[in-house]
């Protein structure tokens, strides 16, 4: 139970004070309180071929998440279950033994997805303690996974402060991350000292950023994640006639931290651009995670980001090869609106992946998407993935139909 509440004694203490808390707030009666229901579903059927494994994965799962956000004063307590349910297990969870099928990384699963004291007391400043979501910048170091049913969320302690006027700190300690592979997981849990911590700041039209994320994985077989990032980050969005311009630049040097047993160092850059015009989008980018020039085995990990925004839909570059990866790509998007009717988006993104190191080509990948809304609290996608293997992996074709339901 102290693994399931806080994956460390101080942190399950904490989780069991929060759970109790609602109590306490009800019974207090000075300040107004407000109470916010929280309620999302979605309901998503995922179909994979994969070269080399005979049967092909049908997924149809359900995930609801129900909760509430009580506020009193300058406090919030927020409190959130979350379940997935299989109505159609043909897929491997990573959990459920079905090895015989591809993986989807959905298993059933129920669980307290949040549980969060939040306090608002202090001029342009708000902690936050408890099992919470964090999604910094682009999600590329740190996420909560939303794509996948089980979403990703840390037990941990979060300082978001702009009392520095120009400069805004943002500073977390997490002891834990809850992962998306559900309670029956050996890695649902996986503790350690993780810090993330960076400071933004206004120049101009440029956001500029300087982070640190101190990535502990203390779990078995998982120490080799365990990492040191320092690194920049840059974006400004500007006019071009009746377009807008949006560029993203990011540079970081990754290196082992605490029980790491690799002794490496590696780079990490991203150079972005995006064109908007009225309904028509373009865009086209350059990632490279980058591989120790010395040594196999050791290039730039990111075991705690939304992995599926990054480097193909297919999902097979979810751990970077050992040679590390360079990912050119470039898309399109159009959003479609006929009258009263429901906006349509469409996207298209092309993917050439290449490795950093030893100059080998590992394939290609096309990501096509056709979004909507059909009412106000309903949302729909259709999602293909098409990945072609020279040197890496397998070909592999994924389809998703799904609908989101939120308040």
């Amino acid at each position: 139970m102290a693994d399931a509440l806080g994956g460390s004694c101080g942190g399950a203490h904490l989780m069991r004070a929060l759970a109790l808390l609602p109590f306490a707030l009800v019974a207090t009666p000075a300040a107004a309180q407000e109470m916010k229901p929280l309620i999302d579903a979605r309901l998503r059927y995922e179909g994979v071929n994969q070269a080399g494994i005979a049967r092909d994965a049908d997924a149809l799962t359900l995930r609801v998440r129900a909760g509430f956000e009580l506020k009193q004063g300058d406090f919030a307590l927020l409190a959130e279950s979350e379940g997935t349910l299989a109505l159609v297990e043909r897929y491997n969870s990573s959990v459920n033994g079905r090895i015989a099928y591809p993986i989807v990384a959905d298993p059933e699963n129920v669980e307290i997805n949040r549980i969060q004291l939040q306090y608002r007391g202090l001029k342009d400043t708000v902690f936050t303690a408890g099992r919470q979501r964090i999604a910094l910048d682009d999600q590329r170091f740190v996420g909560n996974v939303a794509w996948r049913q089980n979403e990703q969320t840390f037990d941990a302690v979060r300082v978001e402060s702009k009392a520095l006027g120009p400069v805004a700190i943002d500073l977390t300690y997490a002891w834990a991350a809850r992962t998306i592979y559900g309670v029956e997981s050996p890695i649902a849990g996986i503790g350690g000292d993780n810090v993330f911590a960076g400071a933004t700041v206004k120049l101009g039209p440029i956001n500029a950023k300087a982070f640190a994320y101190l990535v502990d994985q203390d779990a078995t077989g998982r120490r080799q994640f365990s990492s040191q990032t320092y690194g920049a980050r840059a974006t400004t969005t500007l006019p071009l006639g009746p377009a807008k311009l949006s560029l993203v630049a990011s540079y970081a040097r990754q290196s082992d931290w605490r029980d790491n047993l690799n002794r490496y160092a590696a780079d990490y850059w991203l150079a972005e651009g995006q064109v908007q015009l009225k309904a028509f989008g373009l865009s086209g980018g350059y990632e490279v995670l980058g591989a120790d020039k010395g040594l196999a085995n050791t290039s730039f990990q990111t075991p705690l980001a939304t992995l599926h925004k990054f480097q193909g839909w297919a999902d097979k570059f979810l751990v970077t090869p050992a040679d590390g990866i360079r990912d050119l790509y470039a898309g399109g998007s159009y959003a479609l609106t006929l009258g009263k009717a429901p906006t349509v988006t469409l996207q298209a993104i092309y993917h050439r992946f290449d490795s950093d190191r030893n100059t080998r080509r590992y394939g290609e990948e096309w990501d096509l998407q056709l979004g909507f809304k059909p009412a106000r609290h309903l949302a729909a996608l259709i999602k293909y993935a098409d990945y072609r293997a020279a040197s890496f992996a397998t070909d592999t074709r994924k389809l998703w139909l799904q609908l989101d339901f939120s308040l």
